[in-house]
């Protein structure tokens, strides 16, 4: 029995270290986003112009004026947003994956994207909203829709005894239907509004500002713990299904409804500012289990952090590889993740044969 504690305390630190040099991979990706771009931001020159003494020992010069405004204006609350955004949809993953018993599911599988996809297009097509608070307006209704959406998904499921199988298929129903409802806006939509709707479902950083950052923040912040909490019902309910888990104390009905409503703010409060950005959910919860295994305890958060990086690393690219045009990270989070996810998997694959 000890030896079988040693080597659990052994790997748990193991895990540790590996969460500490993921969160370090974060924080050098952070840097490199601040600094690539066309204004000639470097290390060096941040370190000269925000730590006192550092001019000493580096040569390199402080920032202008103006390239402060670049940091602290642009290129900042992209990399925040892009960390929140990532995470919150890292995190929805790996609980609906859980809750759903399913490692194809992604926090769009209950049709929050396409509800969000409707708000927004309802706000754009019918407007009745002055120019000051179109914003604000399509953040709203894209929230509403998403959460209306998340409701009736989980208020059937409760109905029909809240099962995996009850949620996945009442959202992928609901998803063909706010779908459909979504293409009949861009077809009514004139030639002034169909991009604008088109853009919306991309997905981008581009009008994300520090109070918008704020909100998906404190999501994030509420609702990380309550997914968090779940993780040993998580590895009951997949382990041996629900009724193994119940047989062992877990409420599956009531860990799904709290886990579903975790899911809808992170999934909602990320997607009513950036847009719909797909494949993280999906992706990130697989590659956290091929770093830590399938234990939910260090899966959510490591999904967490691969979804940050994921997001980080596709908006970025996206703003350098075609400068000075930026393509939209919903479009370049395909380009990045999808090759990563099949190396990964495919080199899983190779480990169990």
């Amino acid at each position: 029995m000890g030896t079988l504690r040693e080597q659990y305390v052994r790997l748990s630190w193991k895990k540790g270290i590996l969460f500490g040099i993921c969160m370090a991979a974060l924080l050098i990706l952070a840097v490199a986003a601040c600094c690539l771009g066309v204004a000639d931001l470097t290390p060096g020159r941040l370190l000269v112009t925000y730590l006192p003494g550092m001019d000493r020992i580096l040569s390199a010069g402080p920032l202008t004026p103006r390239e402060e405004n670049i940091l602290l204006m642009l290129r900042l609350p992209r990399v925040a947003a892009g960390i929140a955004a990532g995470a919150s949809l890292g995190t929805a993953g790996a609980a609906m994956q859980a809750i759903t018993g399913n490692q194809m599911a992604s926090p769009f599988t209950t049709g929050l994207s396409s509800a969000a996809a409707l708000g927004a297009a309802a706000v754009i097509v019918f407007g009745g909203v002055s120019a000051g608070m179109v914003k604000t307006a399509t953040v709203l209704a894209a929230f509403v829709m998403a959460v209306l959406c998340a409701m009736l998904v989980f208020g059937i499921a409760w109905v029909k005894g809240m099962g995996a199988e009850s949620l996945v298929l009442t959202g992928i129903a609901l998803n063909y239907l706010f779908s459909a409802l979504n293409s009949t806006m861009q077809f009514i939509a004139n030639e002034d509004q169909l991009p604008a709707i088109v853009h919306w479902s991309f997905g981008s950083l581009n009008s994300v500002g520090w109070t918008d950052i704020c909100i998906m923040a404190a999501i994030f912040l509420s609702a990380f713990p309550a997914v968090f909490s779940q993780g040993w019902a998580f590895n009951l309910m997949e382990g041996g299904g629900d009724e193994a888990a119940r047989a062992l104390g877990i409420n599956t009905g009531r860990a799904r409804l709290l886990t579903g409503g975790a899911v809808t703010l992170l999934t909602a409060g990320t997607v009513s500012f950036t847009g719909v950005i797909g494949f993280v959910g999906l992706a990130a919860p697989h590659i956290a289990r091929l770093l830590v295994g399938n234990d939910y305890r260090q899966v959510t958060p490591f999904s967490a952090v691969t979804g940050a990086m994921l997001v980080l690393a596709a908006d970025t690219l996206g703003r350098n590889a075609f400068s000075p045009t930026t393509l939209p990270v919903g479009i370049v989070v395909s380009y990045v993740g999808v090759p990563l996810f099949l190396f990964l998997i495919l080199k899983e694959r190779r480990g169990g044969l």
